[in-house]
């Protein structure tokens, strides 16, 4: 092969067209045949420039390929044969569509190795990209949460370490075991105080006051006072430790927060100071309608629940299939509401005394409730009750598996995620190691080549290993490989 710059099977004047010649390209020993015609659709392809440097010599080929052979005119790659079979539909069809089971990331490699534009990928494929991608993104961004959590910037004020820390105590339980126990103190708080807000509720449990009015017993007000104190002492510190108070203020669970803390000293304002400015029956039913909005602290279970968060994700994400479910429920209660009122008008005892009052049933009945203060007493009334019971049974299963099926993906995912950010630091850490242990062991070398062999030697080795040595990893972790760290 040596010695010639030439191929020995194309006339030095290039005689033979591109467009007749033809290739063969060997991709991780699948064999596929190529002609000039085909590829010089998509002249910047790497598949084009093949036909396009056969004149070139040696050099330029090598430069596109692994290894050639001029006898048969074969081109070697050491690349996946499996995305390569997809990646040259864009020469026969104008568009490449990705395999099931094959890396998406991986994919958009190998079409930037073959020099094939990712406008020739379909849609939907785009979108399994842009997925990956979001996933590769939120991992990256795990990690560097993680790292900067471990991480201690010297150059930062005390203050600045001290917000850090309390931001990661009261916001990530998993960052020590005091956290985890503020986390479950937490907990136990809303459960408390919901608790309270409903035995409050009890006549047996309440007391009455000078002017014969019912309110909660003082025990209770003394547990519900101190829930509150925790709820708005822990707001306090996660403000004041937050990186972006902005963002914090404006955040859907933050402003939880606040409702579930807000009527209690609205209402103690009220209680002191309102009786001056308005009468006294005014101010006890503000307080009694501000009292309500304590329900909104039940929402802060969410905070402590990852199951909730993710009912949550997937309610959102089935905005779609929900309306859906709104727009079948409306269209069977207009239509069967005027159908009971108009067939149950012949009956002298009839309770559908007009269409709207007929929503009303026609919803108890679709949703399969049926509280029976109304009820149609005809025969065609009772037949259209049948059917109307039937359409809401089917209109209500029909985005049910949707919805379930974004739950489920959404919690797997996120399950995932987590993994694999745990995985990518166990690797950051291994790398590390090596890194240390190459350093170690090529230093001993020094130390023996030098002939240092006293205690001082004893002391260096003891340093190096102590210096290599992580303890987050465990043994067997030293053996993982990147595609057992991955899976």
């Amino acid at each position: 092969m040596a010695g010639d710059s030439r191929f020995p099977d194309v006339d030095s004047d290039g005689s033979e067209k591109n467009e007749e010649m033809e290739i063969v390209v060997n991709v991780g020993g699948v064999r596929q045949v190529f002609y000039g015609d085909n590829l010089n659709q998509y002249p910047e392809t790497r598949l084009a420039e093949l036909i396009n440097c056969l004149s070139g010599g040696y050099d330029s080929i090598f430069s596109l390929c692994d290894d050639y052979d001029p006898g048969k005119r074969e081109f070697y790659f050491d690349r996946d044969p499996d995305a390569f079979k997809c990646i040259i539909d864009v020469y026969y069809f104008g568009e490449i569509h990705m395999k099931k089971g094959i890396c998406p990331i991986c994919f958009k490699n190998e079409m930037e190795f073959w020099k094939v534009d990712l406008k020739f990928l379909d849609d939907c494929c785009k979108t399994h990209l842009s997925e990956k991608k979001e996933e590769l993104e939120e991992i990256a961004r795990r990690v560097q949460l993680i790292l900067d959590d471990l991480g201690v910037d010297a150059s930062e004020s005390r203050w600045k370490r001290c917000q850090k820390y309390i931001w990661k105590f009261l916001e990530k339980p998993e960052s020590s075991y005091p956290a985890r126990v503020i986390a479950v103190l937490s907990f136990l708080f809303i459960l408390i105080s919901s608790i309270v807000m409903c035995v409050g509720t009890i006549p047996d449990l309440q007391v009455v006051d000078a002017e014969g009015n019912r309110m909660e017993h003082p025990t209770l007000d003394s547990i519900e006072t101190a829930c509150i104190g925790w709820f708005t002492m822990e707001y306090v510190l996660r403000l004041i430790s937050s990186p972006n108070k902005l963002h914090f203020a404006l955040s859907f669970m933050n402003i939880v927060d606040v409702l579930a803390i807000l009527p209690f000293y609205v209402s103690l304002t009220l209680t002191h100071l309102g009786a001056k400015l308005m009468e006294l029956s005014n101010v006890q039913q503000a307080v009694q309608a501000l009292r309500i909005m304590r329900i909104a602290r039940i929402f802060k279970l969410a905070r402590h629940s990852s199951g909730l968060q993710t009912l949550t994700y997937a309610l959102k994400r089935s905005f779609k299939e929900l309306g859906l479910l709104l727009m079948y429920l409306a269209v069977g209660i207009f239509v069967f509401s005027a159908l009971g009122y108009t067939m149950e008008q012949s009956h002298p005892e009839t309770l559908f005394k007009s269409i709207p009052q007929s929503f009303w049933w026609a919803i108890i009945t679709m949703t399969t409730v049926g509280y029976g203060d109304i009820y149609p007493k005809t025969t065609l009334g009772k037949l259209n009750a049948a059917i109307s019971f039937l359409c809401g049974v089917i209109a209500i299963a029909l985005p049910i598996h949707p919805i379930i099926n974004n739950f489920v993906r959404y919690y797997n995912k996120q399950r995932v995620l987590e993994t694999a950010a745990k995985h990518e630091l166990e690797l950051m850490e291994l790398n590390s190691a090596e890194g240390k242990a190459a350093s170690s062991k090529s230093e001993l070398e020094d130390l023996v080549r030098e002939g240092k062999e006293g205690p001082f030697y004893s002391s260096r080795l003891k340093v190096s290993h102590s210096d290599t040595f992580i303890h987050l990893l465990s043994e067997e972790k030293h053996y993982r490989t990147r595609l057992q760290s991955c899976k």
